[in-house]
């Protein structure tokens, strides 16, 4: 028996790649190293249900403990990766422990990106892990006044939603750019996130840079803002973006490039180290760059993609990226490339809650769709774009039942 695999990320890569490694056959050892002390668990709830206390810690488990037992995965908490070593095939974690493998991957995830100039006061917060989290719960429950949310992105506005609705706080979402989720939705569906905001009482702030923060005792009173008055508040949460951990892999020599640089089947420049999920970056036919996923739809794909060439059956990725949101008591979902928009159609009452928007491209194909609290559409788009189906623009152009069978 060989050193078998191991697994660098104990969360949706991570524990999917493993579990996959396992449905494919794979009988090899396989290890799986977290940060995390607590057992691998979802994140997407942590903006929402978790931070009012709709589920607790063990419902947000991706598996139970019983789950690594039985599979034999060997599953070590609370311990980072400090080096890896290419040529005797060999990680150093933290503890000093050095552990051998003969196939690496790296499911390192991503992190916050932090407030660029300097420490951040107390009762600043940002939201990746459970403990950060927890951090959140207390700061709300401990004050009362006024919550910044300093970034318009899905979990910036996911967490506004929650302490709005949730906690009824006032809150204050703070975008440097002209408008909410610049990175991530059309103007169509951005506009109409930010019209929902405002309507739940929340003040929106679009195209207002922060400059720092205002603090008495160490302890943040108010955000500083460019060309604005200060904003006062007692919690101020950041949801400026994330980076890729590229870190231990670009320390490693492996190429990287605001990402690790892997190939259809998620190998690195060695071809015994795999990169997936929000660390990976790599092409698609779909757009003329290089990209980086950061959902969970993209972290499972890649793991099952990574763990199906280990195993012997190497089949290519080839990805229809898809994710959802659920805020203001709507659920968003996005399935496609919003790069390659060159027309778009409003389908359905949008104003009242229920519809989609569409995007084409300069061939007139869909080439994505945006749908609110419309599951059904969201399915049949996905289903016909992973079939690799062409969808033309004439299909969309008349109100009624969508026909996107035939």
């Amino acid at each position: 028996m060989g050193k078998g695999t191991l697994i660098i990320g104990a969360s949706h890569a991570g524990v999917q790649c493993a579990s996959a490694l396992r449905d494919a056959g794979y009988a090899e050892r396989i290890i799986l190293v977290g940060e995390d002390d607590a057992l691998p668990y979802h994140r997407p709830p942590l903006s929402k249900s978790f931070i009012c206390a709709k589920v607790s810690e063990e419902d947000i488990e991706l598996k139970s403990h019983a789950f690594y037992t039985d599979e034999q995965i060997e599953l070590k908490r609370g311990l980072r990766a400090d080096s890896i070593c290419r040529e005797t095939r060999t990680v150093t974690l933290s503890n000093g422990e050095v552990l051998d493998y003969d196939n690496l991957v790296l499911a390192t995830g991503s992190r916050p990106r932090l407030w660029r100039k300097g420490e951040m006061p107390g009762n600043v917060h940002v939201l990746r892990t459970l403990a950060d989290a927890r951090h959140i719960i207390g700061a709300l429950k401990a004050t009362d006044g006024t919550v910044a949310i300093v970034g318009g992105g899905y979990v910036g506005l996911e967490l506004a939603a929650t302490v709005r609705t949730q906690f009824g706080r006032d809150v204050v979402i703070i975008e440097a750019s002209r408008r909410l989720l610049s990175r991530s939705a059309s103007p169509l569906l951005s506009d109409w996130v930010a019209r929902q905001h405002v309507q739940a009482g929340s003040r929106l702030l679009l195209n207002t840079p922060m400059v720092g923060f205002e603090t008495s005792n160490g302890v943040v009173d108010a955000v500083v803002l460019d060309g604005q008055p200060d904003v006062k508040a007692g919690v101020v949460i950041l949801g400026l973006g994330i980076v890729p951990n590229e870190e231990l892999a670009s320390q490693a020599g492996i190429r990287c490039a605001d990402g690790i640089m892997v190939d259809e089947f998620c190998r690195t420049d060695d071809p015994c180290v795999y990169a997936i999920g929000d660390c990976a970056r790599f092409s698609v036919a779909q757009v003329d760059h290089t990209v980086r996923l950061e959902c969970v739809q993209n972290a499972h794909d890649q793991a099952r993609v990574a763990a199906a060439t280990i195993a012997g059956n190497p089949t290519p990725y080839r990805p229809v990226p898809w994710f959802w949101s659920d805020q203001m008591g709507a659920k968003l979902q996005t399935v496609g490339f919003l790069d390659n928009t060159v027309s778009s159609i409003t389908h359905g009452d949008i104003e009242n809650g229920k519809g989609a928007f569409f995007h084409f491209d300069s061939e007139k194909n869909l080439c994505a769709a945006e749908t609110v609290n419309n599951p059904a559409i969201h399915m049949q788009i996905r289903r016909a774009l992973a079939a690799g189906k062409k969808l033309d623009q004439q299909r969309f152009e008349h109100e009624g039942k969508l026909d996107l069978k035939s």
